[in-house]
């Protein structure tokens, strides 16, 4: 592998697929705030028949507005399973509805998912994940690019390269990678020289994914693994406005956050969209969720997070939330 340098490209960033985290409206709130180019959904799962419509809406609502947020920012649909046949069907479907590209998920790390033949316990089968692929890239038109997320392996990264070249020769557009094997979870470091030698043996554009929760993590994720793009997930819900900092940083310029106040008006924005859609006892959940994976970065959030902890009443945690403005 060639040692690190510096990587001056501008490149793309990209809020990756988190289950039960980033849904539509955390897609909308993000990309209003600005810095994102690209979003994946949550997966879909594909198991036994072709989906409703109604199904795909409920993942990815952008679809009625050509596959794209309110900030005009594009959604690719993830689709998640281990039937090349099966996972072609949803893939058309979802093209038909206005799905910019399909992604395929061969990198969760959920043991219910992945004890039904999902995620990333499908690299150990480098010849299946190549089915599937060519299988969802022949059942597609041509214009739809197919991607696909990785790890590094199910137990061990003894199949890393094999299954990058798999999804590679099957006709896949781009791979994102994410450094860490399914055994490893998200525990640091991530192994972000693994993808640089991923990349080497690939002529797809490869997506660096993983522990990137500031510039500086940004810099050294691009110089180790040699991409320009890099997707993040959690490091953009702990500070939503990363995307921005790291395209300040890029340019040269001022890389500092939002203010506090400009956070607690997403979460108001975030809890009155919650409100709208869930039954009230699950409301105070998605709040506490979110300034609890707000809590590494912002010593605001911490203190906010432990005030509204036992708060059960809507109307409290709204005023403690108005009280922070």
């Amino acid at each position: 592998m060639n040692p690190a340098k510096e990587n001056t490209q501008l490149g793309k960033i990209i809020l990756a697929p988190m289950e039960g985290v980033v849904d539509a409206t955390m897609r909308k709130l993000i990309t209003q705030l600005g810095g994102v180019d690209l979003c994946v959904t949550e997966f879909i799962r594909i198991t036994g028949y072709t989906l409703p419509e109604k199904e795909f809406l409920k993942y990815s609502p952008e679809l009625d507005n050509h596959g794209n947020t309110p900030a005009g920012i594009p959604v690719v649909v993830q689709l998640l399973g281990s039937e090349p046949e099966l996972l072609a069907m949803n893939a058309i479907r979802a093209a038909q509805m206005g799905a910019p590209a399909i992604d395929l998920n061969f990198g969760c790390p959920s043991k219910t998912v992945n004890k039904h033949r999902g995620g990333a316990v499908l690299l150990d089968e480098p010849a299946l994940i190549h089915q599937i692929v060519k299988a969802v890239r022949q059942a597609v038109p041509e214009n739809i690019p197919v991607t696909a997320k990785m790890r590094l392996g199910n137990q061990d990264k003894s199949l890393a390269i094999d299954n990058a070249c798999a999804i590679q020769e099957a006709g896949a557009t781009s791979l994102a990678v994410h450094a860490r094997t399914k055994v490893e979870g998200y525990k640091p470091p991530a192994h972000w020289e693994w993808i640089g030698r991923i990349k080497e043996q690939v002529s797809l554009p490869v997506i660096a994914n993983g522990e990137v929760w500031n510039c500086d993590d940004y810099q050294r994720c691009r110089e180790l693994s040699g991409c320009d793009d890099v997707m993040i997930g959690r490091g953009l819900i702990a500070r939503p406005e990363l995307g921005l900092m790291i395209k300040s940083f890029q340019l040269g310029q001022s890389a500092e956050g939002e203010a506090w106040s400009k956070i607690i008006l997403m979460l108001l924005d975030y809890f009155g969209h919650v409100e709208a859609k869930l039954p009230p006892k699950y409301v105070h959940g998605r709040i506490k969720q979110w300034l609890h994976m707000m809590r590494p970065q912002r010593p605001e959030a911490e203190k906010l997070f432990f005030d509204v902890k036992t708060i059960h009443d809507l109307n409290d945690l709204r005023s403690m939330l108005e009280r922070e403005l």
